[in-house]
């Protein structure tokens, strides 16, 4: 395996670039199936390669229940340093599946609790509960997806920033972007450096319904009005049953001011992938090597450990 067992656990740097100029320099729609597509490659390769590490480390460790040829020398030695890095990892694979549990229970735990919060009410897409509270998000699964609303945002609204906010929450529901929001949470999970693409999904998943939105009601300037209406609303209120970050919300917790502002400008352009004489462009593809790399590698390094492993395995 040698020095690549150890490069998954880096490349994840090399798509740091397209995180920030994926905000600015694709559409939202791409923006985000890219970012949480990379962040998904590089975080699995990153968890393929931390739990080789952790058999060669596992295998020095006195009383283990692996067969003794596991520990041989040769094993051993196809981990550069295996006597620091072995035994590293161990902690290190089990606080990525931890960290990575606990998103997955509270996430379950949050959906499963809103949805009981709607027991009662008209089983009808748009579920309205009696709260002060400002507060609106896409709520998936159940028998159908919903979209949750307070009487207190309803009443922050005017009409058509109503049809917006509506729109918006549909947008959320129909591209599943609670998908893409958990994949790149659990991806962080699995490795630090991928911290970036998960703000930028959050943002970019956020602009995609602003854009369904604008095209829905036919006005950008509409749906500007009611995220900036929206938000002030639930500054400094209690949001009662707000959502998780894996649950997509119109005033969720971001670069507000960024939205408002690129609604307020020309409706971008749908073009998929950037030309590679461009800065956005050379991003793209310095992430898309990075992520293709490190599969490469981890495959390389999962096919070489199981070759020493069988050999060293006694019949």
């Amino acid at each position: 395996m040698g020095i690549f067992v150890f490069l998954p656990l880096v490349l994840p740097l090399t798509a740091w670039p397209i995180a920030r100029l994926a905000e600015q320099r694709l559409h939202p729609r791409t923006a985000t199936v890219l970012l949480t597509s990379v962040s998904t490659v590089l975080a699995l390769c990153s968890t393929v390669c931390l739990a080789l590490l952790m058999v060669v480390g596992t295998a020095q460790l006195p009383g283990n229940p692996l067969p003794d040829g596991w520990s041989d020398p040769e094993v051993r030695a196809s981990v550069p340093r295996h006597e620091i890095a072995g035994k590293a990892a161990i902690p290190a694979l089990l606080a990525v599946l931890a960290a990575g549990g606990r998103t997955l229970a509270r996430h379950v735990r949050v959906r499963r609790r809103a949805h009981r919060a709607l027991a009662g009410l008209p089983g009808t897409e748009v579920a309205v509960l009696p709260d002060a509270a400002p507060y609106a998000y896409a709520l998936p699964g159940g028998r159908r997806d919903r979209i949750v609303v307070s009487r207190g945002m309803l009443g922050s609204l005017a009409a058509r920033e109503r049809r917006a906010l509506f729109a918006h929450e549909r947008a959320h529901l129909a591209a599943r972007h609670h998908r893409h929001l958990l994949l790149v949470q659990l991806a962080a999970c699995a490795n630090p450096f991928l911290l970036p693409l998960r703000t930028a999904v959050a943002y970019t998943a956020e602009r995609w319904a602003d854009e369904e939105a604008a095209r829905a009601v036919g006005s950008r300037r509409v749906v500007a009005r009611a995220i900036g209406r929206a938000a002030l609303a639930a500054t400094g209120a209690a949001t009662g049953p707000a959502p998780v970050p894996t649950l997509p919300a119109l005033a969720a917790p971001g670069p507000l001011p960024r939205r408002v502002a690129a609604l307020l400008g020309p409706e971008p352009a749908a073009r998929a992938w950037p030309s590679l004489f461009t800065t956005a462009g050379l991003a793209v593809w310095t992430a898309t090597v990075g992520a293709a790399l490190s599969a490469m590698f981890s495959a390389n390094s999962a096919l070489t450990l199981a070759f020493l492993l069988h050999a060293a395995t006694p019949l």
